[in-house]
Parts: C-alpha cells; structure tokens; sequence
C-alpha cells in the first residue's frame, strides 16, 4: 500500500472488532517479533483478546478511534479510558512507520485535554516504546510479568498534558 493513500479517523464503534483484532494480531506478530522472542510473541497475541472482548471494552464507555484506510479498511487504533489510561495502540505492519500511531496519539491527546485531563498513561510494550517517547512520554519503569507462563517485559509510562 502507498504510503501516501489517504487514512482517516473517526471514533470506534462495535463494527470494527473483528478489524481490530486482525490489526492487533497481525502486529503483534510482524512488529513484536522484532522485539520478543516467538514464544514471547505467541503468550502475547493468545492474551484472549477476540472480537467479542473488544466489543466489551468499546462499549464500556471508553473513546476510541481508529484509522481507516481508502478502501474503509482498518489499519490502526486507540482507546483512551476515563482515567487517562490507554490500554490500546496498535497499527497494522503495512503502515508502520507512516505515521499512523502519531495520529492516532494527537486525536486521543486532543479528546484528553478537551475531557480536562492532565496526564496520560500506558503500559507500552518494548516495540511500542519509542513510538510514545517520540510523543513526549517518559518511562516510569520496566515491569516484568508472566503470560502464560512466559516471561515478558513492556514499560509504564507517562505523560503530562
């Protein structure tokens, strides 16, 4: 796909969590990969997020977006909880690296500070993490944890608004 092909935003609605899990899956499988071992990779993508999970949490009264591509195909999203916290940030390997994430980010930083809120905050795992340092998020620490009984390892980070 051109990385000029027109993408737009529009917020999450329950139509997209089969597309959603596609994105998730396949990112975390080509764009994990380069960070995480395969087993590490495979605990991550089994976490049991299907199409009927990400129902639930569109519909649990967080925002959300996603980016749509020309042929209304979803090719990344976001959410943003009450609390500041974004659970979500995923974009499809064909457009990693062409912006897409950055998106995403302004439009839920944007709905942040319209909401009044101050700071956000996120568990980013290691190939996620310079994608929210380059937004001006800073590590607070690595955690270490299991899936699966796999160890695996992402980063709790921050950012004031």
């Amino acid at each position: 796909m051109r990385a000029d092909a027109v993408i737009t935003l529009r917020a999450t609605g329950e139509g997209d969590a089969d597309a959603m899990v596609e994105v998730y899956r396949r990112a975390v499988r080509a764009l994990g990969a380069r960070d995480y071992t395969p087993e590490q990779v495979e605990a991550w993508v089994s976490r049991g997020l299907d199409a009927a999970r990400f129902r639930q949490k569109i519909a649990d009264g967080r925002k959300g977006w996603v980016a749509v591509d020309a042929e209304g195909r979803v090719c990344g999203f976001v959410d943003l909880e009450a609390d500041g916290h974004i659970d979500f940030l995923y974009v499809d390997p064909d457009r990693a690296g062409q912006g897409v994430a950055g998106r995403l980010l302004a439009e839920l930083e944007q709905a942040a500070r319209s909401a009044g809120l101050t700071g956000l905050h996120v568990e980013a795992s290691e190939t996620a993490r310079p994608v929210f340092e380059r937004h001006g998020y800073t590590v607070v620490r690595r955690r270490d944890f299991e899936i699966s009984d796999v160890a695996i390892h992402n980063y709790a980070m921050k950012r004031r608004l």
